[in-house]
């Protein structure tokens, strides 16, 4: 496995333009395994992504864990290769307060033109709070 303190690369950023991260409150990219295509992400769950009651809108998570999957494929396939979404799954576990969360991704398959991946959004404690699938096709970056 890469470990890193941080693999936000140029290349990283080219892949998600740094506005789009920074909108996600993306802290770093923390590990990504090679081997296995799995990445774990760091991601600051900022006030302002809350509704009533404190709690972070469905969407930022959804985003999180879509954003990990996508990573997994573009740097498994060293930026070669995107995933489009054709169908995201997500279900919510618990909800996510302000702080620090983590994604984790991976592809559980990949074929020439369609992929299908997982990811989980975690709290410091290690608690999934949601998980997700998508299907994906897979295009040539530019």
């Amino acid at each position: 496995m890469i470990e890193t303190d941080n693999l936000v690369t140029e290349n990283s950023l080219n892949a998600a333009p740094a506005d789009l991260n920074e909108s996600l409150g993306l802290v770093e990219i923390i590990s990504f395994d090679e081997q296995t295509s799995r990445i774990r992400m760091e991601y600051e769950a900022r006030q302002a992504f809350c509704h009533s009651g404190g709690v972070v809108q469905g969407g930022f998570v959804t985003g999180w864990i879509d954003a990990a999957m996508a990573h997994s494929v573009i740097l498994t396939t060293d930026y070669e290769l995107s995933p489009l979404s054709l169908e995201i799954k997500i279900t919510f576990l618990k909800s996510v307060s302000p702080g620090r969360v983590f994604a984790e991704a991976w592809i559980e398959k990949r074929g020439r033109s369609i992929c299908f991946l997982e990811g989980q959004l975690l709290n410091e404690d290690g608690e999934i709070l949601a998980k997700g699938t998508s299907t994906s096709k897979l295009v040539t970056i530019k």
